[in-house]
């Protein structure tokens, strides 16, 4: 059944988690994108209005990645009838939330909500990354926890590639985003082109311990491999500002560890109490403020549901 209107809401994430570059994510309880479908009287997916971004992203249909992303969710259900998108910015451009990847995933839940769900979430999956691909490429780091909820592991760009793995009771986070950007194609400029067999060997047991913390419920073993990032940490680094004092900022209130959120600038500071993580928040805001710089804050928990709609009939 067609219905008149659809609203959806796409969580904002955090990918890698810091040693597992490109295959995990988490979505974040809080934060995010909501996109409104309606029907249009022309064919196609049109850009009705974008508030929130400070005028910076671009209303042509073929540069933005909701209705990118959208017009991929017609194409594969072979809708001809036009579709027009509203889009409310929930999350700071380029901050390493994975903006690009919720706007991508609203737009695709809303318009399938908008056509009465025909399609299940694992089928959407191709739709919201042919979105994200228009920013950051083809991969699932972001979009799969943003679509699905929780923690994610992502081998692939196909559903039956992506894994919920658990998370552990009482684990909340951290974050902060100072007032820069730090766009994906320049964080991925500067990572090294080879990785060493002795990294290789150190990165993928950190994967394995974070893994295997996160189905024992340790969060403090959790942080330590997350933070054991020895490849992608090293080389972006240097465009966080002041990212070893808020490291230790984090810890002396009670972090276990802080690790890049995606791609930066946002870090994530990992905590077992919601208290120490709003607590840890306010400092990291503080120590920004103390060096010159603002920045902006928030604390929560991990989302389980991921993107969720709203249907007007």
């Amino acid at each position: 059944m067609l219905n008149s209107r659809a609203e959806a809401f796409a969580p904002a994430t955090v990918a890698n988690l810091g040693v597992g570059f490109d295959i995990l994510g988490l979505a974040i309880a809080g934060s995010g994108d909501t996109i409104i479908a309606e029907w249009a009287d022309e064919p196609g997916v049109h850009i009705a209005g974008i508030e929130g971004d400070g005028g910076k992203l671009p209303l042509d249909p073929k540069r933005n990645v909701a209705s990118i992303a959208a017009a991929a969710l017609l194409k594969q259900l072979e809708v001809a009838q036009g579709v027009k998108l509203y889009l409310k910015k929930g999350l700071p451009l380029s901050s390493g939330l994975g903006s690009s990847a919720a706007s991508a995933v609203a737009a695709v839940v809303a318009v399938n909500a908008l056509l009465g769900e025909p399609l299940t979430r694992p089928e959407l999956l191709p739709a919201c990354l042919e979105g994200e691909a228009a920013v950051s490429g083809y991969h699932a780091d972001n979009v799969a926890p943003c679509l699905f909820g929780g923690i994610t592991l992502t081998n692939g760009i196909t559903a039956d590639r992506i894994r919920s793995l658990p998370v552990p009771r009482g684990l909340y986070l951290a974050f902060i985003t100072p007032h820069i950007e730090v766009p994906t194609s320049t964080a991925r400029a500067v990572l090294p082109v080879h990785v060493p067999l002795k990294a290789m060997v150190q990165q993928t047991g950190a994967v394995a311990e974070l893994i295997d913390a996160l189905y024992r419920g340790d969060i403090p073993t959790m942080a330590r491999a997350m933070e054991s990032d020895n490849v992608i940490e090293p080389a972006r680094q240097h465009l966080m500002p002041y990212m070893a004092d808020m490291r230790a900022i984090a810890k002396q209130q009670g972090a276990y560890g802080l690790v890049i959120s995606g791609a930066g600038p946002t870090l994530c500071a990992v905590c077992d109490d919601e208290a120490v993580a709003r607590r840890v928040a306010q400092a990291l805001r503080e120590g920004y403020a103390a060096r010159g710089m603002g920045s902006y804050s928030r604390y929560g928990g991990v989302l389980a549901e991921g993107s969720r709609a709203v249907v007007f009939s």
